[in-house]
């Protein structure tokens, strides 16, 4: 009996992104060879969504280029909108507001995912073929896209989360909704996303449940309507943090009791390895106890999954139709 599949996606991006830099830098990129061979310590193999800024950083353009020579992970791509060019101002002030990109007109939001798709097909001498949205905010006309441009999976979604009170451009509708989303892989149909359909494009859910039962979240829901912040369910990610390690435990032990379950999606962000990098881990301590909680994780899970890259598992997938 095959063991389910662990799939690592980290968004690679620029340093604590949280404060809504005008100046990016990418110090972060010098950060990720730790990571990455206590990956390959587990035969875990990352995921790097990476981001215009990173793309650029010479750095990271070493270490990606060692990571795919060795087949030790693989690149994908990660558009932020607000900051990739073309550079066409959406709002007063996008660096504060960070619109996302399905708030763009349609001509505007290809040429967007373009200029990073190319950078990194380029820079890599590979083709990008996985992708999460920046901020998380997927629809149809960017899966189209995503089809156009033979990219085989996606993995934008998380279930039982709505993003629409967390606003983009302050006269749009906010994110997401993605609460009535399957919690398992699926082939998406193009034309409405929440769907299982015929496409050649994957659809792989971050591992997110809700934390309580049905009436709770109702009465959670209620509360959160009348507080002005629809869809605000309380949901655990298989995401560290600090501290968190039996959650996320839990939180696999429920998952892969599901039937049909056969992956894990764990996420990060490039920055939550640097010190100062993210609200979550401002200290060297903090990066301490970050690697401590991923060592427990990541051997714990070992016995019970094996890695695969986005593309691995789409393949596997593809077999099964």
């Amino acid at each position: 009996m095959r063991l389910p599949f662990f799939i690592i996606t980290i968004d690679t991006e620029g340093d604590n992104l949280w404060t809504q830099h005008r100046r990016i830098a990418t110090e972060n990129a010098r950060y990720l060879q730790r990571f990455q061979a206590l990956c390959e310590r587990f035969a875990f193999k990352p995921v790097y969504l990476t981001n215009f800024e990173m793309a650029n950083d010479p750095v990271f353009q070493a270490f990606g280029r060692d990571v795919l020579r060795n087949g030790t992970g693989e690149i994908g791509t990660h558009v932020h909108a607000w900051n990739n060019p073309p550079l066409a101002p959406l709002t007063d002030d996008d660096d504060h507001h960070q619109p996302y990109l399905i708030e763009y007109p349609d001509a505007m939001m290809r040429e967007k995912f373009l200029v990073t798709h190319r950078l990194l097909e380029d820079t890599f001498q590979t083709p990008m073929v996985s992708h999460r949205a920046g901020r998380w905010a997927f629809d149809s006309r960017y899966a189209k896209l995503l089809a156009e441009y033979s990219y085989h999976s996606d993995c934008s979604v998380t279930p039982g989360i709505s993003w629409c009170a967390t606003k983009g451009a302050p006269d749009g509708q906010g994110g997401a909704d993605y609460r009535a989303f399957p919690r398992h892989a699926y082939f998406l149909d193009l034309d409405h996303i929440e769907r299982v359909g015929h496409s050649t494009l994957l659809e792989v859910p971050m591992t997110t449940r809700l934390k309580h039962g049905a009436l709770i979240n109702v009465a959670k829901n209620a509360v959160a309507r009348w507080r002005g912040k629809p869809g605000a369910s309380s949901v655990v990610w298989l995401r560290p943090r600090g501290g968190n390690v039996v959650a996320m435990q839990k939180l696999a032990t429920r998952v892969l009791a599901e039937p049909g379950a056969d992956y894990l999606e764990f996420m990060l962000h490039s920055s939550e390895f640097m010190p100062g990098g993210s609200p979550t881990f401002q200290t060297a301590a903090h990066i301490e106890k970050l690697y401590a909680d991923l060592e427990t994780l990541f051997s714990w899970l070992a016995t019970r999954c094996q890695g695969a890259t986005l593309e691995e598992y789409y393949r596997i997938k593809s077999q099964g139709r």
